[in-house]
């Protein structure tokens, strides 16, 4: 099995970021953004987070997956952080999630952060929920109807928070 490493992104890694961010946009059932990032939207979103981070194939550097991590509020509770991740659709199913989210979950207190909190976790979304849920993360409740899918229909989401 190839080795798969996490690393803080690089410059050349923005146009592999794009495209598995952008894919997560479209499919439109997870990540609230509706628009897709141009290649100098990406830069400066990425560049703008407290930490972007890639998972990257060791022996090509080819880049599989991705996060952000950014506070989640100001002032008083600047501590809270939040988080998104995103695998492309070729690489799910390797665990690369589990990496992303561990190496998010390692590196937050380095930035001055207390709590990871998830705002809109889709309750459709098993597979994260269930990766949240074995890594310790707990389910805050249930949010009637808080998310629109692509489609217009709409689902509950479920936030979570571990403490890091």
């Amino acid at each position: 099995m190839e080795e798969i490493i996490v690393r803080a992104y690089r410059e050349e890694d923005l146009p592999a970021m794009t495209a598995i961010w952008n894919e997560v946009v479209e499919d439109g059932i997870a990540f609230p953004q509706e628009e897709c990032l141009s290649p100098e939207e990406a830069r400066a979103f990425f560049a703008s987070q407290s930490r972007s981070a890639v998972a990257v194939r060791e022996s090509d550097g080819a880049v599989l997956g991705l996060y952000i991590l950014h506070p989640n509020n100001v002032g008083r509770c600047g501590h809270l952080c939040n988080a998104s991740y995103a695998v492309s659709s070729e690489s799910r199913g390797l665990h690369i999630g589990e990496k992303l989210v561990r190496d998010c979950i390692a590196s937050a207190p380095s930035f001055g952060f207390r709590v990871l909190q998830f705002n809109a976790v889709v309750a459709t979304n098993t597979r994260a929920r269930r990766l949240y849920e074995k890594l310790g993360f707990t389910q805050l409740g249930v949010i009637p109807g808080g998310f629109r899918m692509k489609d217009g229909h709409y689902e509950d989401i479920c936030p979570y928070y571990i403490e890091v």
